[in-house]
């Protein structure tokens, strides 16, 4: 119970950067209801049931760009995780931080844990009716 009363005192010691950190926060919650929107409403409805990469797809571009793209895409996803972490103690979005890091991230098993997420039923209405807003297809995901 201390380390609570520790963690209040310290953002009452500290008035302008406890605002800063709301402001942060609410500022990426906005920014990832908005990326997460468009990313849901720009992807392909059979993303999850198609084996190869699409061909206009950043895989198809130089090697060096692919490259480049490849550890760009998973450093930013090793720090969105390690925000997120952050972030299950400290304010923000760490569950949702987490979730995007994760997507970035390319590791053994990520395809079958995404799959696995998306079939949650509340998850796939949720991504259903973003798509609907946008005027996209229904997603299909694999025969389990």
């Amino acid at each position: 119970m201390s380390s609570i009363q520790e963690i209040i005192d310290w953002f009452s010691s500290h008035p302008a950067l406890t605002g800063v950190i709301l402001v942060s926060s609410l500022a990426l919650a906005v920014a990832y209801a908005v990326l997460i929107f468009f990313a849901i409403g720009r992807m392909s409805p059979d993303y999850f049931v198609r084996r190869d990469a699409a061909p206009d797809g950043w895989r198809a571009r130089h090697p060096v760009l692919r490259l480049l793209g490849h550890i760009v895409k998973n450093v930013l996803g090793a720090v969105l995780v390690l925000m997120g972490i952050a972030m299950l103690i400290l304010p923000g979005q760490g569950i949702l931080t987490l979730l995007i890091g994760i997507s970035l991230m390319d590791f053994p098993g990520k395809r079958a844990l995404e799959v696995k997420i998306v079939r949650t039923p509340a998850v796939h209405r949720a991504i259903d009716k973003i798509r609907a807003r946008a005027g996209q297809p229904p997603l299909v995901l694999p025969a389990e």
